[in-house]
């Protein structure tokens, strides 16, 4: 016991560090906070395209037949939102970069609630959709929550998680970005603004 003690008193940092390690490994929500602190550097953001760029790399895509539920049964189909910006974020409770940047879809969501042209789809795709509701309500996030109901297409998600698409008003892919981001700059808000003030 008393080497321990010595060995603890010269080794602390060591200590204290696999300690934290092991947390991490463990705890979904630690894992998230660790994974956010690096995301809020902007590093691993993407950033909106120019129209001309998107026509280049993916050509707009028929969204004929995708369609989302919402908690109250509500259907529509991707197609059905022509004309308005489009943000959509695949996601699920168990994954550690989602619960990482949902933080940042929620004050996205939070600032542009109220713009009849932005349209949220915060897809859950969560094997229950009880756990995606549940995690929801425990952190106090107040994002639309929808489902697949059916087939998604592969041009949109192609099973990374998470993976966040923003489509113009002309429902052109101009931001197809798997993994984690912050969606809560500055410099984000400006480019969906450029969006919306897009003429038809």
């Amino acid at each position: 016991m008393e080497n321990l003690k010595v060995w603890l008193r010269k080794n602390a940092s060591t200590a204290i560090l696999t300690v934290l390690f092991i947390i991490v490994l463990v705890n979904k929500d630690a894992k998230a906070w660790l994974m956010r602190q690096v995301a809020s550097t902007g590093i691993l953001n993407s950033s909106i395209s120019d129209s001309n760029e998107t026509k280049n790399i993916l050509a707009k895509a028929s969204y004929a037949g995708f369609t989302l539920k919402n908690e109250d049964g509500t259907v529509i189909n991707l197609s059905d939102l022509q004309n308005k910006v489009v943000f959509i974020n695949f996601w699920a409770s168990w994954c550690p970069p989602c619960r990482a940047e949902f933080p940042s879809v929620q004050e996205l969501y939070a600032r542009y609630k109220n713009n009849p042209d932005i349209v949220f789809l915060t897809i859950n795709l969560d094997d229950n959709p009880e756990l995606g509701k549940s995690y929801l309500k425990e952190k106090g996030f107040t994002v639309p929550f929808w489902v697949p109901a059916g087939n998604i297409p592969d041009t949109i998600y192609n099973g990374s998680l998470p993976t966040t698409v923003v489509l113009d008003k002309n429902g052109e892919i101009r931001l197809h970005h798997k993994g984690l981001a912050d969606y809560s700059k500055d410099s984000f808000y400006k480019q969906i603004d450029e969006l919306l003030k897009q003429k038809l």
